[in-house]
């Protein structure tokens, strides 16, 4: 949402929002764009009388203990009958339109994915426009409109082109439809599929049939990216695909990578056709540059230049973000600690990030400190995976505030490696009783995780 107030705001238009507790870096970017931003949901903010009221998906008809609704500017949306719609819904009709849309869909890697598709289209000189659910640095803002009428169209559409990370979730409160079939991509990625969102899906079967609806509004000269890797994403076309279709992942994919994931070739039908030298680390960023490889030959630009723009990526904020690299005060002299944060909250997600800083960092000590705060983990659903994903770290520091599990049940196979903490600062002491010069802590939430990176700098300085 926070993507597009900063395109309506970009666009022309007078833009406010409200919600609980923003945190960096959207509200950074907000601020810096002159957009207001409301503490809360208060009924005060109907006098603002704006032409249209655009609602996210958290918004609901929920009601308190007492009765009184969650979202009282809501109901006096409703009783007043002002003007409202979805932000999907206002996207397609005001931004997207008449554009050649490149949509990045999966369970994971959607943001970076998104992110390095549209600086790979930038580098080619398409001046695309862009909404990511993060910060892409090459970039340094999660949203723009792109060039103007003046800018160079590509061969197929004829239009200006635009990337859009499409997520699965649900639209709006009044529309249970999947965000991305609102955005009638004519270049659709698949990335990945797993089971998530529990909260409002019942299995796998429920979030493949959401994918096969977006497969549907693919058009015929489209194309579908897909991961050749992926079951779950074959039995999606398997329902039916009307559209040119280019796979990655495998070695019998159109798109697949010989070499480490920091350094690798590119093979396109079989023959080796570029090289990607970069500073990412991990298989699943490889597959990423795959995907936004093939996407990008749709619109015509040719492999060796998007792996020419991928030497320059500089990734996402919040992905193997370092925050701070110091030694420990009570050790001057000594190897430093390097924080990180990280987006990754889903099993999957965790494994393969913890994954990718050990193939960085190698023997040296990985502490894994994560929050289960998505929906979906705070349900528990996924608890059993999580011994499983953080397999690669030598300790793990589990968040447990606001669960309806039990983590240290959770954790258990884990042994002692394991360390469960129901608040910010029960965690930060358990890190501090463990920390050893040149340790790596990689900090994982999908929130601001109570500012712990910020507090975790500070301990250094009295450690």
């Amino acid at each position: 949402m926070g993507g597009v107030a900063a395109l309506a705001r970009e666009a022309g238009h007078t833009v406010t929002g409200c919600d609980t507790g923003v945190y960096p870096p959207m509200s950074d970017q907000l601020r810096a764009l002159g957009i207001d931003l409301i503490e809360g949901f208060g009924t005060e903010q109907i006098a603002l009388k704006p032409d249209m009221f655009v609602i996210g998906n958290v918004v609901s008809r929920a009601r308190l203990p007492d009765g009184s609704p969650k979202f009282p500017l809501m109901e006096a949306i409703l009783d007043a009958g002002a003007p409202y719609t979805s932000g999907p819904q206002w996207l397609a009709e005001h931004v997207l339109q008449g554009r050649h849309v490149l949509a990045v869909a999966g369970t994971h890697g959607k943001t970076t994915t998104t992110s390095m598709l549209a600086w790979v289209l930038e580098y080619a000189g398409l001046q695309p426009g862009f909404l990511v659910g993060g910060v892409p640095l090459n970039f340094g803002v999660s949203a723009r409109l792109g060039g103007s009428a003046q800018t160079p169209v590509h061969r197929i559409s004829g239009a200006g082109v635009f990337v859009i990370e499409a997520d699965e979730y649900d639209t709006a409160f009044f529309d249970k439809r999947s965000k991305f079939v609102h955005y009638r991509p004519r270049t659709a990625v698949l990335n990945n599929l797993e089971f998530d969102h529990a909260d409002i899906f019942d299995d796998l079967v429920a979030i493949e049939r959401q994918f096969h609806h977006l497969v549907r509004t693919v058009p015929g000269s489209g194309r579908v990216v897909v991961n050749g890797l992926e079951e779950s994403l074959s039995r999606v076309l398997h329902q039916g695909c009307w559209s040119e279709q280019r796979s990655f992942g495998t070695a019998v994919s159109d798109f697949f990578a010989i070499g480490e994931p920091h350094n690798f070739a590119v093979h396109y039908h079989g023959r080796e056709v570029t090289r990607v030298l970069w500073s990412l680390g991990g298989v699943h960023n490889q597959l990423n540059a795959l995907a936004a490889i093939a996407a990008a030959e749709h619109v015509g630009v040719p492999p060796a230049l998007a792996a020419q723009a991928l030497c320059q990526f500089v990734n996402v904020k919040r992905r193997m973000e370092v925050r701070n690299r110091a030694p420990l005060a009570t050790q001057p002299g000594s190897a430093p600690v390097t924080i990180y944060d990280d987006f990754a909250h889903h099993p999957t997600a965790i494994r393969t990030t913890v994954n990718g800083l050990r193939r960085q960092v190698g023997g040296g000590r990985i502490l894994a400190v994560f929050e289960p705060r998505s929906n979906t983990m705070k349900l528990g659903a996924m608890k059993s995976q999580l011994p499983w994903s953080l397999e690669e770290a030598d300790l793990a520091f589990c968040h447990s505030g606001g669960l309806g599990w039990d983590a240290k049940e959770a954790l258990a196979p884990m042994g002692a490696r394991a360390h469960v903490g129901d608040t910010i600062d029960t965690l930060l002491t358990q890190v501090a009783a463990a920390l050893r010069p040149g340790d790596h802590v990689l900090c994982m939430s999908n929130g601001g995780f109570g500012g712990i990176h910020a507090k975790l700098a500070n301990l250094l300085q009295t450690s």
